[in-house]
């Protein structure tokens, strides 16, 4: 079975909150409940891919300041708004400031699950992206520094001889750096460590 997609609900009306968990849990979606912005910002860098669906008029840190933390984190989740009626000037900032729709309460059960189907399927490739450009960082940062030099040796395209000359150091110690440097980015290949540098932003003109 497919895992849930998950759906993060902000809002502090209880009655609000328990309504959406039932819509989107019947739906098929696995829902986190937060009854205030500050709750959700405090949980964000541990949780999962999902997305965001919040009040934009909330105690605290509303629904626009939510937009503007969550841009300043650099969080790829998509963000849905919910807004009061006749508060379209609050969903064209929302808008702005990167949500990716907005709904008018009331509104139409079909209508808020077909908006987060769409805006999980057309977030989720960056947020897959980011997460393998992270972990893909993660591996060189496991590197020493000499094995670092190593690797940016051969990204230059020199071979192992140039390199050794390079920090004064025999071939032999060189094979050996360019070995756990393979294993440590998990390239079978050279031509696969400069794809990973590459994605990563680690290759140097």
């Amino acid at each position: 079975m497919a895992e849930r997609a998950k759906v993060y609900v902000i809002d502090d009306d209880e009655a609000m909150r328990d309504s959406l968990n039932f819509l989107l849990d019947s739906s098929g979606f696995e829902v986190v409940l937060f009854e205030h912005a500050q709750s959700f910002l405090e949980h964000l860098p541990s949780l999962s891919f999902g997305c965001v669906v919040s009040d934009v008029r909330m105690p605290g840190i509303d629904g626009i300041e939510l937009l503007k933390r969550m841009k300043a984190a650099g969080s790829s989740f998509p963000i849905l708004v919910m807004t009061g009626h006749g508060d379209v000037p609050l969903a064209v900032e929302a808008m702005k400031l990167g949500a990716v729709d907005f709904l008018e309460k009331p509104f139409e059960d079909e209508r808020l699950v077909a908006m987060i189907e769409t805006a999980i399927r057309q977030a989720e490739p960056a947020a897959k992206n980011e997460s393998i450009t992270q972990d893909i960082l993660g591996r060189i940062a496991s590197l020493s520094p000499r094995e670092r030099q190593v690797m940016d040796g051969l990204m230059a395209g020199l071979s192992n001889k140039l390199i050794a000359r390079e920090y004064d150091i025999s071939p032999r110690t060189i094979e050996v750096y360019r070995a756990n440097v393979m294993t440590k980015m998990g390239a079978n290949s050279l031509s696969e460590l400069v794809r990973l540098a590459m994605r990563a932003g680690a290759l140097k003109d």
